[in-house]
């Protein structure tokens, strides 16, 4: 969330900002409701004040002797009509939080002007694209053909787009989430939490998945609890409405969930295989920074969900968001899309954002300087990675002229020492 004070004195730099993200949002209807409130907090103070006036006039009536009924029935008055514009000041203080909710955050001065996501800019590249022999398979046709990944099962299960992983599948997929969070932890510095992965409104709010995206969530019928899309929301909630110190920043967690999405929009070749599913595990990364840090944190995040990407051996490229292609709560984003032969082309696995304070506003999450001063903090998270995507990525990038995929040679140690699967 933006802060109202900052809208309300830089009016034309968030509607450039807003037009740059493509958002249709009338910054004018919050000028209406902030002169409303602040006009009805004059009149509510001067109302007060003279209900004070009259209190003591009622005081001195009755201490000398003589009638104040006139004055208590003023005053009676006086405080019928306070509590009257107290409420109206409710009701536009609710309007205007409701309005400033549904703001998204101000691109970094940094961030390149765009519309869409063909605006976008290639930052690097890492290794190249594998040459085969043959024709290339999908990682659904390797999968199947293995008897890795059952689609049939996984929709009887539950629904399409639920996936069933089997055998070295499942191992495989166990092996990436381990080696992610041991390079995290042993190398990159980052301390392991297993969160809920229920949460409640309050959390999604906090990280900007409400009220906005509510329709992509799944909520339990009969509780406000939603299944979290990704950790970024349980992990940032940590500290909702906490002051943390100084000195312990840079706060730096990654976690292992799995996540659920009901990807309401998505069609075509993208519903195929596992790319896009209802139900997938992910590693994310989630820091707490200081301000004046946060832009080189962005960085080092970013590297350490690359340095997984090299290590496996697989090619991709980071790309720096435009301000069209931004997600509501970022000012700052690189995504790293990796190499996938049967789309001839790359697919996101990871996503890296600076989120300045914006979900320290919402979430309340705030830091005590040397000197006590209390300030917001910035967050940050990254995808480090999404595992079925990555999954994905090994079946198609490793897979041989036999129909077997070799296994990367950093994973086989928590493979048992599986060289392939064939």
């Amino acid at each position: 969330m933006l802060d109202t004070r900052f809208v309300r004195e830089n009016t034309e730099i968030v509607k450039e900002a807003l037009k740059s993200r493509n958002s249709d949002i009338n910054i004018d209807e919050f000028l209406v409701l902030d002169k409303k409130r602040r006009e009805l907090l004059v009149e509510v103070e001067q109302l007060k004040s003279v209900r004070n006036k009259v209190s003591e006039e009622i005081g001195k009536l009755k201490k000398e002797g003589k009638d104040a009924e006139e004055k208590v029935l003023s005053m009676r008055k006086l405080s019928q009509k306070i509590k009257d514009i107290d409420a109206e000041v409710k009701t536009v203080e609710d309007k205007l939080h409701d309005f400033m909710l549904g703001i998204p955050n101000i691109p970094h001065s940094s961030v390149p002007t765009g519309v869409d996501e063909n605006d976008n800019k290639v930052v690097r590249t890492w290794g190249e694209p594998p040459k085969f022999e043959f024709d290339p398979h999908a990682h659904w046709d390797i999968g199947t053909g293995l008897d890795v990944l059952d689609f049939a099962r996984g929709a009887k299960i539950a629904e399409s787009r639920f996936t069933l992983l089997k055998g070295l599948g499942a191992k495989l997929e166990r092996a990436l989430i381990n080696f992610m969070l041991d390079l995290h932890t042993k190398e990159h510095g980052y301390t392991e939490v297993f969160p809920p992965i229920l949460v409640s409104t309050d959390s999604m709010m906090g990280t900007g998945q409400l009220p906005k995206f509510g329709a992509e969530l799944y909520k339990c019928a009969d509780d406000d609890l939603y299944l979290i899309p990704t950790a970024e929301v349980p992990v940032t909630n940590i500290y909702r409405e906490e002051i943390l110190k100084e000195e312990d920043l840079p706060i730096k967690f990654t976690a292992y969930t799995p996540c659920f999405r009901r990807e309401a929009g998505a069609a075509g070749k993208e519903t195929r295989g596992i790319i896009r599913q209802h139900q997938f595990n992910k590693v994310e990364m989630v820091k707490f920074t200081k301000p004046e840090e946060s832009y080189s944190e962005l960085e080092k995040l970013t590297s350490d969900a690359e340095e997984i990407l090299q290590k496996l051996g697989l090619h991709y490229r980071a790309i720096e968001l435009c301000t069209g292609d931004l997600g509501f709560s970022a000012a700052k984003t690189y995504d790293l899309e990796v190499w996938m032969p049967s789309y001839e082309g790359y697919k996101e696995i990871s996503s890296c954002s600076n989120f300045e304070d914006f979900q320290a506003r919402r979430a309340n999450i705030r830091f005590k300087t040397e000197n006590k001063k209390v300030r917001l903090i910035h967050t940050l998270n990254g995808s480090g990675l999404a595992i079925g995507r990555t999954l994905a990525a090994i079946l198609e990038n490793y897979q041989q002229k036999n129909g077997s995929v070799t296994i990367p040679e950093v994973l086989r140690p928590y493979m048992g020492g599986i060289e392939r699967i064939e």
